[in-house]
Formats: structure tokens, sequence, C-alpha cells
């Protein structure tokens, strides 16, 4: 396996100032400084981490988001004592479509974890109004169940109680800053975003018999969102400035993405890998719905045409449960001696669509997979290393076959794939994705999501100047990356 050093050369920073990125995944979160002028460019330094655990009620699976509230703000006050003085402001990005309903400013319930089963229900009743194809002509969204606008559907009454809805990180700026808005990368997950005006659709919300008035003013990355209220500026340890960033965390992750040419596709890969283009207007084909791509609001009025790809998640949940499994004799293995046990499998394993639903809830991830494995065909792999063979290969080809049929949707040649986010890491990976797509891969950097996070703030803050092209060019300059080449 080769891997070539790559970067490129960029003006720095117009001027030098500290910035705080909150960056929530679905199994963790963490809060980093980046320091922007001298040498590098940008420099980051992590001083925040945290696990996302859901919690499971009688009632279904749910976000733990008090919890990760209190981890914010306690990182914010780390981050000061970090680096006392420093810090400019702070943006906050999460994963999409979760969502909880407030009343005059009071939190109604828990919100639900989007790997909950309820929402069955909620598809039925929008599909019953307003037909997939008809609901993708409006939205651009590919079809997934969890959906905001399928979970809002499985309120019924009570959501007439709500006179407001936010998204995870909108919820999180409002607590901070008191900020009633929805950032509109994060808006265009939601089902009820206009896909080419970029506005809601209150026709469509009120076709579906959804109260138009709880979704909130829009805003774009960039706009302040305010400074920290009184009692959470006493807690941290200054009034920061709470900036909108691309809060959605793929929107934040393809401002990173390194690359100041046009023909690149990306792979946004962390528990998710979303797999796509940045184009200037979305692709409402019918082509593209029954391919099962979305087109979702990027940094700058762009585009992202992608589909989403289970991800790493299928790795992280196969692991927990072989920890489970485990006696208290035996020692787990991690993942890195897993991807090492995997790279030593010799001959073909199993391939087996990432996709399908089976994956999708928490669970015994191995067992669905051998079980796929006899209805389809394939053979079972016999070892966990076999496992984690067999799930690399299958997230490879999965993410060669979208970058193919998003170039051929959208009429665009693609070059290079970029792999950015916590799959940059895994070189296993990043090869089989070259091998299986014939493309150079360039993987890098793991950090994206905070990075891009950081990038709109500090062009917010006249830091850095410049469209995404030098934005990221500055990234290439920053944080150099490894290429996979095809063998």
């Amino acid at each position: 396996m080769t891997a070539v050093r790559t970067g490129a050369a960029t003006p720095g920073p117009t001027a030098a100032g500290t910035l705080a990125a909150v960056d929530l995944g679905a199994t963790s979160g963490r809060v980093i400084l980046g320091r922007f002028g001298g040498r590098e460019g940008l420099r980051l330094q992590h001083v925040a981490r945290f696990p996302n655990e859901p919690v499971r009620t009688p009632d279904g699976l749910h976000w733990n988001l008090l919890e990760l509230y209190r981890q914010v703000v306690d990182g914010l006050a780390v981050a000061e004592r970090a680096a006392p003085g420093e810090a400019l402001g702070v943006g906050v990005d999460s994963w999409a479509v979760d969502n909880r309903r407030l009343r005059h400013g009071r939190l109604l319930g828990v919100p639900y974890h989007y790997r909950d089963d309820r929402t069955a229900a909620g598809v039925a009743r929008v599909h019953g109004r307003v037909d997939a194809a008809a609901l993708f002509a409006r939205n651009g969204l590919q079809h997934l169940p969890f959906t905001t606008v399928f979970q809002l559907a499985t309120e019924g009454p009570l959501l007439g109680l709500a006179d407001r809805m936010l998204l995870v990180p909108d919820l999180l700026a409002h607590w901070l800053t008191g900020a009633d808005v929805a950032e509109r990368t994060n808006a265009s997950t939601t089902g009820l975003l206009d896909a080419c005006t970029r506005e809601w659709d209150a026709a469509l919300a009120g076709e579906l018999g959804l109260p138009a008035g709880i979704l909130p003013p829009l805003v774009d990355p960039g706009a302040s969102l305010g400074v920290l209220r009184p009692d959470v500026a006493r807690l941290v340890g200054r009034a920061l400035e709470v900036t909108a960033v691309g809060s959605h965390d793929t929107a934040s992750a393809v401002v990173a993405v390194p690359a100041t040419e046009r023909d690149v596709a990306y792979v946004s890969c962390g528990t998710w890998g979303l797999v796509g283009l940045e184009l200037d207007a979305p692709v409402l084909t019918e082509e593209a719905r029954l391919a099962g791509f979305t087109n979702e609001g990027g940094v700058d009025g762009r585009t992202r045409f992608l589909h989403n790809v289970m991800g790493l998640w299928l790795l992280s949940e196969s692991i927990r449960t072989w920890e489970r499994e485990s006696t208290a004799a035996q020692r787990s293995s991690t993942l890195q001696e897993l991807l090492a046990e995997a790279a030593h499998v010799s001959g073909p394993v199993a391939i087996f669509d990432v996709d399908d639903p089976c994956f999708l809830p928490p669970g015994d991830v191995p067992g669905r997979i051998a079980d796929w494995c006899r209805e389809h065909g394939q053979p079972v792999p016999a070892t966990r290393g076999e496992y984690v063979r067999s799930i690399v290969e299958s997230l490879a080809q999965a993410f060669a076959d979208a970058v193919t049929t998003a170039a051929r949707l959208a009429g665009r040649p693609v070059s290079t794939i970029h792999v950015v986010g916590g799959g940059a890491q895994n070189a296993l990976l990043c090869q089989s994705t070259a091998d299986r797509s014939g493309l150079p891969v360039v993987a890098g950097p793991v950090e994206a999501t905070a990075i891009g996070n950081l990038l709109v703030q500090a062009r917010a803050r006249g830091l850095v100047a410049g469209g995404l092209e030098d934005l990221r060019a500055l990234v290439a300059a920053a944080f150099p990356a490894e290429r996979y080449m095809p063998r």
C-alpha cells in the first residue's frame, strides 16, 4: 500500500486569531481550538472530548441532549482555561434531522434518536398526502425514514403544543445565546425546505398537516447569533460570540475538502459515509430519486449532491457487539488490531449491501451480516478479521458505486475521490476505495468538520478571505494528505 504526501501553496490568513469549534458527532463530541496565523496558517488544539451515548426509555431511543449541552459548556470553559482570553468566538455543528419542539422557550420532551424505529407511521402519513416522487421534486431529498418531516408526522396532536421546532445545533445555539433561528444547511435536511428557493415550503407543511408556524427564521453560515448569555458566560469564563456555521456536520466537512478543482468527489466518512459532489444547483430528476440521491444545502449556496451510505457505524457497532460477548477473562480487540487482522485475510470476502435497512438499528451487526450472507448465497465470515474485511470491502464498493452514479447523474467527470473525517485514518478502506473505483483517493483531513466550522467563523470575522476554493487551498497547505493509487 503506497501513500504519497500531497499539499498546495496558498496565501495565509489575513489576520491572527483563535476560534473554538463545537463538533458533535453521533457517538462523540469535541471542542477544538483553531489558531489562525503563523507559518502553518491554521493549527488545531483538541481541548475536550466526550461520549455521546443515547438513552433507551420505555417509549424509545433518545439523545441525552442535556448531558451534551453540559459537556459543551464545560468544554468551552476548558478551552478558556487552555487559552485564556484568546478565543474570539465559537460555532456549533452536529448531525442532521433530529429536533425538539419548544413552547414559550421551554423544551417539550427529550429528542428522539434517528435510529429509533417509530417513524414508519410518519412515512405512511406523509406519503398518503404527497407521494415520494412529488416530495422529491420539492425537497430534493433521498428517502430516509428518519428525515425530520417523517419524525414530525409521527407526533400527531402533540405537535400542536409547540410554537417552535429547532434542530440539534440550533437548539444548542438557542440555549447558549437565546437565538431562535434555523441554519440553512441543516434546515435543508428536514424535508421542509424548497430545494430550489432554499426557503421553508410552508405550502408543503400545510399539505402534510404540519404547522408551518413552528419553523424558525432561516440564517446562512457566517451569520452572528449573538454572544453567550450572561449565565453561560460566567460558566465559560468570558462572553464569546456565537457564529452560525455549516451546522450540518457534513456541510462543514465539505468546506474542508482540500481541493480547488471541481472534478472531484468527496466521502465524508464517519458514522455515516456521505458520498457525492458539490454542485451549483440541485439535481431533481426522477433518475436521481430512484438512485437514492439527495440534494442538501452547502456553504455559499452550493448543493451537496450525495448518497448516504451506512458508514463506519457498521464497524463500531460490530465492535460493541463483540465487547458485549467477551467474558471477563477475554480482552476485546481494538479497531487497529481488527483492521490489521483484516488486512491479512486472504481470498475474497462477502460483499453485502451496506444500505440494507436491517443494518440501521443498534444491535448485533455481525449477526445481521451473517444472516444477509446466508439469504443472498454469500460466504459467511468465519472470523472477526473476515467480518471486518467484509465490512471494509462492502463500504468501499458502496463508495465507488455512489461516485460513479453521482458523476453520471450530474453529468460531471470525476478524477479524484477525497476522503475526509475519521475514515481518512482507515488505510485499508482508503486503498480499497481506490482499487474498487479505479480513481486516486486523497485522504484527510481527519478533523474536516471542525476545520470547516472554524473556517466559516474565521471568514465571518475577517481572519481569512475569499471563496470556498480559497479556504480549501488553506486546508491543503495546513494539513498534508495521503494519496492512495488504485492497484
